[in-house]
């Protein structure tokens, strides 16, 4: 008679922590009802990068002078700087420029290190080609102006608050 009370004791014990588990996982659910989605359509909204965002980089080409500063902090020894030099005055002038984005790990180093401000880091991140030749990007490809995503009235920009990120990175308990 004891075991079979034991056996019900233990079994009703059972069905409360179930039902305890159950309840916190509706409470869950009911919680990620009520927050907007955090699901992007990607060609159609974008979502503005952050203010400190390395993406491609801007280059200038009057205010470069050649000092291959560049070349020299790069951990991957990626722009290729050519220049010549003009005797009479003694100075270097710089004949092309170019980095290629296939292999650039956007460190900033580069942007970092550049005694004139002539590379500068842009929100561009839609670099991707099918073609790796195409990421090998000359002084003229360079010294384009940044597309600013803000500013394209076609798409639809999408800027998340702190206040969500926060709310999403709570870890429930």
């Amino acid at each position: 008679m004891f075991s079979t009370l034991i056996e019900f004791r233990s079994y009703g014990q059972q069905a409360v922590e179930a039902a305890k588990y159950i309840g916190q996982g509706s409470a869950v659910t009911l919680d990620h009802s009520n927050r907007s989605p955090v699901t992007v359509q990607y060609p159609y909204e974008k979502i503005l990068p952050s203010e400190r965002f390395r993406g491609r980089i801007h280059f200038e080409f009057d205010k470069c002078i050649a000092c291959e500063v560049c070349v020299r902090v790069c951990p991957v020894n990626l722009p290729v700087v050519d220049w010549i030099l003009i005797k009479d005055i003694k100075k270097k002038r710089l004949k092309s420029y170019s980095i290629d984005f296939g292999v650039c790990i956007f460190c900033g180093n580069c942007v970092e290190y550049c005694p004139t401000n002539c590379l500068s880091m842009t929100e561009e991140y839609e670099l991707s080609s099918y073609d790796r030749h195409e990421l090998n990007q000359d002084q003229t490809a360079l010294g384009r102006l940044p597309l600013s995503i803000s500013q394209d009235v076609s798409i639809q920009v999408l800027s998340i608050s702190l206040n969500f990120l926060s709310e999403s990175r709570k870890v429930w308990r």
